[in-house]
């Protein structure tokens, strides 16, 4: 099935509601060709509004700026912008066979039953629902009627794809499952997706690109590995995952140390020394013994998850310490540890 690849423009696009609410803040951002992009952020951060912008069911304000390929749609209505939309609650007809949900679209534009059949198997087939296409959606399961709602939207060969929050209405274990089929199906499909979501691990796990979202703007935007392990922003550090906060003294500073109390320190990395705290990741603090000179802490609290052990720490200095090991680390509430950690890991709080 071809379906052309669009570039998506946004340019000093915002929203303000008749109240004086400012929705979005003038926000810009380059969506390339087939590709899959998230919007992630916290509730009320924007997200959902630059979607329904993108969609045409909310006017931008003047001055905004929205383009598919080369053609202004900031004022184009919503038939009239060719995307297609999955929906939280999927909005298929009830009433209807996969078959008709998928056929919809098709058959309000006008197109040929043959044509309608012809594309309708396509889809059926490559969302793998064969056998299927008889039933209703109150026959199938959470991930079936995803998929029969994204089958439905791609069957008008859209332009754009916009996702809002699709697998929201799914329990834990089915939505981790979905992840990874959903990816694949918009690589095989190939067309240009804009994915609104708060679930971290389901953006990473689909999207090419984050766009990191927070009061109304995007604050970074760029792939889940460097955003995570090289954040540019202070929220971006803080929001994705989860991050130790340890603060440092004007005497660590003046020394170029990072200190945990007991004259146990490390070498600050260079690039940090001006930093009056720093940040680390749970899964980047490794404990074992204790080592003369090196950080220790003693474990307040184990929490054991199955596949890892979360530790709470306390160091001498009585900075709280968070730490994630696999779930064979057999270290007690009590025991004195050591901490290994590798002062590379450690990214900047940007306080200053």
């Amino acid at each position: 099935m071809n379906i052309e690849k669009t570039r998506i423009n946004i340019i000093n696009c915002a929203k303000t509601y008749p109240d004086g609410t400012r929705g979005l803040q003038p926000v810009s951002l380059t969506i390339e060709p087939g590709e899959v992009i998230a919007l992630l952020g916290p509730s009320g951060c924007g997200k959902t509004t630059l979607l329904r912008l993108l969609a045409g069911l909310e006017s931008a304000d003047p001055g905004s700026q929205i383009l598919f390929a080369d053609q202004d749609v900031t004022h184009l209505s919503v038939e009239k912008r060719g995307i297609g939309m999955v929906f939280q609650s999927y909005a298929l007809f009830p009433q209807m066979t996969v078959q008709a949900n998928i056929a919809y679209g098709l058959k309000v534009r006008g197109v040929p039953d043959q044509e309608q059949k012809q594309i309708v198997a396509e889809l059926v087939d490559l969302v793998r629902l064969n056998g299927m296409e008889k039933k209703r959606p109150a026959e199938l399961s959470g991930g079936q009627r995803q998929r029969v709602a994204l089958a439905r939207a791609v069957a008008v060969k859209p332009r754009v794809l916009l996702l809002d929050e699709p697998m929201a209405a799914l329990d834990a274990k089915l939505k981790e499952a979905l992840r990874d089929e959903l990816a694949q199906l918009l690589r095989r499909l190939g067309i240009t997706t804009v994915h609104v979501t708060h679930d971290q691990q389901e953006a990473m796990a689909i999207a090419d690109r984050l766009a990191i979202m927070s009061a109304g703007q995007i604050v970074q935007v760029g792939d889940g590995e460097s955003l995570y392990r090289k954040p540019a922003h202070p929220f971006v550090a803080q929001f994705l995952g989860r991050v130790n906060r340890v603060e440092r003294d004007d005497k660590a500073m003046t020394n170029g140390v990072i200190s945990f109390g007991d004259d146990a320190m490390l070498a600050c990395p260079e690039h940090l020394r001006s930093q009056a705290a720093v940040l680390l990741r749970p899964e980047d603090i490794g404990i074992g013994p204790v080592v003369q000179g090196h950080p220790r802490a003693t474990v307040e609290r184990r929490i054991f998850l199955g596949d890892r052990v979360q530790f709470q720490l306390r160091t001498p200095d009585q900075q709280l310490l968070m730490a994630e090991q696999p779930g064979d680390t057999l270290f007690r509430e009590g025991e004195v540890i050591g901490l290994h950690i590798d002062t590379a890991r450690f990214l900047p709080a940007y306080d200053n």
